[in-house]
């Protein structure tokens, strides 16, 4: 939410903004079947001067997906802000990279300029949620339109 709404300030202040999961923004790159469609398709997260890549660490990627996010996110540094969403650590996110080489290079780049928010505290949705002694909610009234059928008299 935090993400979502720092690139809602940047559109209001006239900035240009991605926001993608870091899943399909990969998927996405992956899709690409020629080295001139993926440069066209990079251009996407590479161009907008906020990037904010959602979910970090959701699902685990391969070498080849490591290999594009380092090269988004080289093509950026020192030049464009860059935001990722986490629940890892730096030093975990060799166990979302398995056996990427880049990741070490990934991690510097954020490092050297990073400005990391870390909450500490109870998740709202778990502290928000329904428990057992709650009724289920109201169910909405339906939007259809009931016609009736004349009755023969």
């Amino acid at each position: 939410m935090i993400a979502q709404n720092l690139g809602l300030a940047g559109l209001a202040a006239g900035y240009t903004v991605r926001f993608a999961s870091l899943a399909t923004a990969l998927a996405d790159l992956l899709n690409q079947e020629s080295l001139p469609a993926f440069e066209r398709r990079v251009r996407r997260y590479t161009d907008p001067d906020v990037l904010i890549l959602d979910e970090l660490g959701y699902l685990p990627c391969d070498s080849r997906a490591a290999d594009m996010l380092y090269n988004i996110v080289s093509r950026r540094h020192e030049k464009r802000s860059t935001i990722i969403t986490t629940n890892l650590a730096f030093k975990q996110w060799g166990a979302v990279f398995p056996g990427a080489a880049c990741v070490v290079a990934l991690v510097d780049r954020f490092n050297q300029h990073c400005h990391r928010l870390t909450i500490d505290a109870d998740s709202w949705r778990e502290t928000h949620g329904l428990d057992d002694t709650d009724p289920p909610p109201a169910r909405p009234p339906s939007r259809r339109r009931r016609t009736r059928t004349p009755v023969a008299a």
